[in-house]
């Protein structure tokens, strides 16, 4: 996967960065594996914001994707597709009974490649199979957090996790963000990277293709007024008066300190966090 950068003919184009689409085979979706997806706009059932700057953006359909990859069949890659409701590639795949489907589209998988799924299948780009079977220092994605209930785990562009060791039970894993974490060797996991590896490269290049996403513009709280936002007020940026307070969110809550709940039950299975010394 490749970027294109323009000509500066523009203002929108001087910093435009866009991927090529090269790897693009198939231009119109299957009707068959698509859902309609109604926009909340934020609101909740009662009509209420819960979720700011959501709002607008292009219609699209929902692709159906198979996170849990239980048909045990092979299956050939038609196509590789674009997905507007993530940030990878997807790939068409048609299995020897006829039925079609949707799966992640790993770097590496092409056209005319044949996939599969089980316990018996080689550790190829694309093959799903039990950790208990994946060989130590392999890349993988889409891991399943407890058996049967479909991949969870390193799914957006260019993700992957590394299956470090095997202990019992158990299979350690090193996630993307660089904690290691066990996982049953039951969980089933998809051999290789994400695919669109270059996305974290691109820039939209102006507000407007912002907007197509359904991102509504974002004011910083040191703009407002004390009445819309704890940070807000003061005679310009002062140093002890309003609007240079402890950063926090339109409720009070004070930014950067840790979120995640004391004495959850999964931290058993943490083995080392993401940020340790």
């Amino acid at each position: 996967m490749s970027l294109k950068s323009f000509k500066p003919t523009t203002p929108s184009n001087r910093y435009k960065v866009l991927p090529s689409f090269d790897e693009i085979t198939k231009s119109k979706p299957e009707k068959a594996l698509l859902e309609p997806i109604r926009k909340s706009g934020g609101r909740n059932n009662n009509g209420r914001i819960t979720t700011r700057h959501i709002g607008g953006g292009h219609k699209f359909h929902y692709r159906l994707v198979d996170f849990r990859r239980t048909k045990q069949e092979a299956a050939t890659v038609l196509a590789i597709e674009y997905d507007p409701n993530r940030t990878c590639r997807i790939a068409l795949i048609q299995y020897t009974d006829g039925t079609k489907s949707y799966i992640l589209a790993p770097v590496g998988l092409t056209v005319g490649m044949t996939v599969q799924s089980g316990n018996n299948v080689a550790p190829k780009v694309g093959n799903a199979m039990p950790l208990k079977n994946v060989p130590l220092g392999t890349a993988i994605h889409n891991i399943e957090v407890r058996p049967g209930t479909g991949g969870k785990i390193a799914r957006s562009a260019g993700q992957q996790a590394i299956l470090s060791n095997r202990d019992g039970e158990y299979a350690l894993v090193k996630m993307p963000s660089g904690e290691v974490r066990k996982f049953r060797v039951e969980c089933l996991c998809t051999i290789g990277q994400v695919g669109n590896t270059q996305h974290m490269n691109e820039s939209s290049g102006k507000a407007g293709r912002t907007r197509w996403m359904g991102i509504r513009p974002t004011v910083r709280g040191m703009c407002m007024n004390p009445v819309d936002h704890p940070n807000g007020g003061g005679e310009g940026k002062s140093k002890s008066g309003g609007g240079r307070q402890h950063l926090k969110s339109p409720w009070g809550h004070v930014k950067g300190q840790k979120t995640r709940r004391i004495r959850k039950p999964s931290d058993v299975f943490i083995v080392q966090r993401r940020k340790s010394k």
